[in-house]
């Protein structure tokens, strides 16, 4: 079969099971197999694919079929122009994502921060970015999960930059020691828990732990907020990613702690509430 003919195959099959974006998910899904550029398909898609190759294909068209995730197939997202491994330990991380890095950046820059927490760090790409960005960053990155440690370890190694970032397994503040930080950074889950089932297949393929915000989806905030001030140092930041709808239920809780001034939201491309930074007082 061409590489033609079984991406065509390939994008009906996707399409036909209601897969969303079945024509750009077919043709990533022959360049992890076959190695290449998508220059490569273009001029070359005349070519036949061999009995494995093909095999190998339909395979992994099948497994999409059933929800799972193009990048726990090819193991690869790209994330703040950097490429980053991904597997079903770690949250796929979201373009969303990339403004709580970029605002997180921009005060870094404008305060001097160095020591900056990153909590729940998942596949590292928090913690990872922003020890690119900011050059002497000193970065302490937590998560409760040690297959995803590994996987964020494994992501700053291939990133140069593990000798600027400290792993270690902890719920949240639990196994961190008393220190003060410039900063600290949580893109935290925050799905309500009754909502996690009614999302798509491949969303529900990814760790429910990085998900489950509790019932109202604040559980994390509520710890974090609570604590973090503790760990702050004098008019240090604390910057979090946030649900399109949990805008107003986040600055209530930092307006109650009575600790955070300067509390400012940001939007993503979308124009959705994402991000929302708080300075101690």
């Amino acid at each position: 079969m061409q590489i033609k003919e079984a991406m065509k195959k390939g994008t009906i099959m996707l399409k036909t099971n209601e897969i969303e974006n079945p024509n750009l998910k077919s043709r990533l899904l022959m360049q992890y197999i076959l190695n290449k550029s998508r220059q490569y398909l273009l001029v070359h898609d005349n070519e036949q694919l061999d009995k494995i190759q093909e095999s190998q294909y339909f395979n992994n068209i099948e497994k999409l079929i059933t929800g799972t995730p193009l990048q726990h197939i090819t193991h690869s997202q790209e994330f703040m122009k950097m490429n980053f491994y991904v597997d079903e330990n770690v949250l796929i991380p979201r373009p969303d994502t990339e403004i709580l890095v970029e605002e997180s950046v921009k005060i870094a820059k404008k305060i001097g921060a160095k020591k900056i927490l990153d909590l729940c760090t998942g596949s590292g790409v928090i913690a990872i970015s922003i020890a690119k960005y900011i050059e002497k960053s000193e970065i302490t990155a937590i998560d409760i999960s040690a297959e995803a440690l590994r996987v964020a370890k494994l992501n700053a190694k291939n990133n140069e930059v593990e000798n600027k970032i400290t792993f270690i397994k902890s719920d949240l503040f639990d196994n961190i020691k008393k220190e003060k930080y410039d900063m600290i950074v949580s893109n935290p889950p925050y799905i309500k828990k009754d909502i996690i089932r009614t999302l798509n297949k491949e969303v529900q393929k990814e760790p429910n732990i990085a998900l489950d915000g509790g019932y109202d989806g604040l559980d994390f905030y509520r710890k974090i907020i609570k604590q973090g001030f503790e760990y702050l140092k004098y008019n240090g930041y604390l910057c979090l990613e946030i649900g399109y709808d949990q805008k107003e239920d986040v600055l209530e809780l930092l307006n109650k702690q009575e600790q955070y001034a300067n509390i400012i939201s940001k939007t993503d491309l979308s124009g959705n509430d994402r991000v929302i930074m708080a300075q101690l007082k």
